[in-house]
Order: C-alpha cells, then structure tokens, then sequence
C-alpha cells in the first residue's frame, strides 16, 4: 500500500491538480487529467500526448461507472474536436487499466501494453474468483494471519483487482528498449519491476519529460507486494534494482509526470528517498526479529501501525511480506518452520 513520506526538497511546478473534467497543459502537447478513485488513494493522474492528428491516452482508471463518467466530461470537454488515436496503458493494476476494455471499443482504438500487463490482468478477469481459492488462503494461513482476517482480504481485499472491464481481444506489445513515436516525439519504452511486473515508462529525451507511472512518485511509496502466485519472490530486490537504472538512464532534471499527485522535479533525490526508505524498514524488522522470531502477520503492525481496512491489509501484508523475503534472499534474515505449521523469520546473525 502506499505509505506517506516525509517533505522533500523536490520541487513543483503545479501547484494544484486539475479540476474533474478538465485538463492542464504539462509540456507542449501533453495534458495531465485526473480520474477519481474510490480508496484513499483517491485519484490517478492520465496523460493525453499528441499524436499528430488526435490524442494517445496513457492509463484510464477502474472499470465502473464513475469513472465512465469523468471520461465523458473529459471527450466532450478538453478533448473534443480531435480523434482518440491510441491507448497506452502503463501495467495491469485496475486504476491504471481498469477502463481500457470500455475506452478501446467506445473509441474503436488500440491497446499497447506489456505482455505481463495484458496477460496478468486478463487471468484475473477470465478468473476472478482466483484468488479466493484455498491455495492462497492457506498462503495466509502459514504466514501467521489469523483465519477471521483471511475471510475479509480474500473475500474483499482482492476486489479491487477484479475491477476491470473485459479486455480487447488483441493488443500491441510494448517492451523495453523499444521506441515509440507519438505524433513528433520520440519517447523510450522503459520497463520497471517491483510495484508491478514490467510496469512501462515512457521517457522524452529531447523534452527531458518522463512519464513514470506507478514507479517514482513525489510523497508516497509505491506499493511493493508479494502475492500468493510467488510466494518466494523478491519484487523488493527488483524495484532497487530499477530505481538504480532509473537513475542512470533519466536526466536529473527531467520533469517526471506520475500515475499519482503532483508532477514534479528531482527525480535522482527522490529515487534516492525511496532506496533509503526502504532500507529503514528493513532495519525495523530486523530490531523486531531480534528480540524474537515474528510471522509476516506480526510484522504488519510494525510497518502499519494505523488500523487497515481489508483492501489495506492485503496491500500491508504483501508489502511487510516483500521486505521479508528480500532480507532472506540478501541473507539478514532466515526463516523456518514453527511447530504450529507458521513460517517464522529470525535475525541471521
């Protein structure tokens, strides 16, 4: 789940978002729009990048009716008069593709996307009772959340993923490395892992503007979560791993356009926030884990200490669970087996 950060040194050339319905001008030919959401996280940001003759949509919101609507206004308002050439969406998590099954047969356009993003988000659609299955329950189970808790995330904290509109039958693959031109500019196809897998990125070196997505955003963390398909994962370990290629392949001064809150600048001083944040939590569990061995479920409040709906608890406890798992594959933690059947972590040394 996201978690707040402290105030930074960054620095923002938009002082408020724009209104429902309406767009503001970012860059040149980029406009930054906002679709409300129905968490505490209460919005996602979409952009609009001219594309010659129309606008390319990056990223829609959930699929359901309000966000239908503040579609709508923004068809009918700022984007009226010029065609919808294409949609891009950034990965599989429903506030960013939720709506890209409507949009595409509404508008008659393409999708471009990741294969990881396509894939996983048409298994939960094709399979929305998944996650429900006793597989996972059990994944749960062993990890210390007691059975009344499990009832209420996997019976309400999953629903948030099965918030999408059918896909369109077909896509176009986007993948690292690539380019993709959009009206006069050239933008890099950037990939990212950690938040989710293959999470896309477009960058514009000449304009030294980048669309980040979910990956670097201003005051929040994003959520890092490991889920029951990987339970060994390590999607902490590759989110490092990106912010340090984030770092080496972005400009300084680029100004970064993220999937929430404000755009803003520096970017570097701000991956580098995120890499140290982590790296405190890491130390908070591994105090705790030195006083006694602890459960993912022990864990949560040592990360989370407000009280969490289901929808955060799922996100709460796959995140104390990333932070687990990468302290085991680095080596400062160790797990075993209690004799109630729970996996339990201990200091290693």
């Amino acid at each position: 789940m996201p978690s707040r950060q402290d105030e930074t040194e960054l620095s923002f050339p938009f002082t408020e978002p724009p209104a429902a319905g309406k767009a503001v001008e970012v860059v040149p030919g980029v406009l930054w729009a906002r679709i409300p959401l129905p968490f505490r996280l209460d919005h996602v940001n979409v952009y609009l990048i001219d594309d010659g003759d129309g606008w390319a949509i990056l990223d829609t919101g959930i699929g359901d009716g309000r966000t239908r609507e503040a579609w709508q206004a923004l068809l009918s308002g700022p984007l009226s008069g010029r065609r919808i050439t294409r949609l891009i969406v950034s990965h599989y998590h429903p506030d960013h593709i939720g709506l890209a099954g409507w949009l595409c047969q509404k508008l008659d356009i393409p999708l471009l996307t990741s294969q990881t993003s396509y894939l996983g988000c048409l298994t939960i659609s094709l399979q929305p009772g998944a996650l429900d299955a006793k597989a996972y329950r059990d994944f749960y189970e062993r990890h210390g959340m007691r059975p009344e808790a499990v009832d209420l995330v996997t019976s309400q904290g999953h629903q948030y993923l099965k918030m999408v509109t059918p896909l369109p039958p077909t896509f176009l693959r986007l993948v690292q490395g690539d380019t993709l031109r959009l009206g006069g500019r050239d933008f890099a196809v950037m990939s990212g892992d950690g938040h989710a897998p293959e999470q896309l990125m477009l960058y514009c070196r000449e304009d030294n503007f980048f669309l980040a997505a979910d990956q670097v955003i201003a005051k929040i963390s994003p959520n890092i979560s490991v889920w029951a398909v990987e339970p060994d994962g390590d999607p902490l370990g590759l989110y490092l791993r990106s912010l340090c290629s984030i770092r080496k392949d972005i400009s300084p001064e680029a100004l970064v356009l993220p999937g929430h809150q404000l755009p803003f600048h520096g970017l570097h001083e701000r991956c580098e926030e995120l890499a140290a944040h982590h790296a405190a939590r890491c130390r908070l569990i591994d105090e705790a884990c030195r006083e006694r061995p602890r459960t993912v479920a022990e864990i949560v409040p040592i990360l989370f200490s407000r009280s969490l709906d289901p929808h955060q608890m799922s996100f709460a406890f796959s995140e104390a669970h990333a932070h687990v798992n990468h302290m085991i594959r680095i080596g400062t933690l160790t797990q075993f087996i209690g004799e109630d059947g729970c996996y339990r972590v201990t200091a290693a040394n």
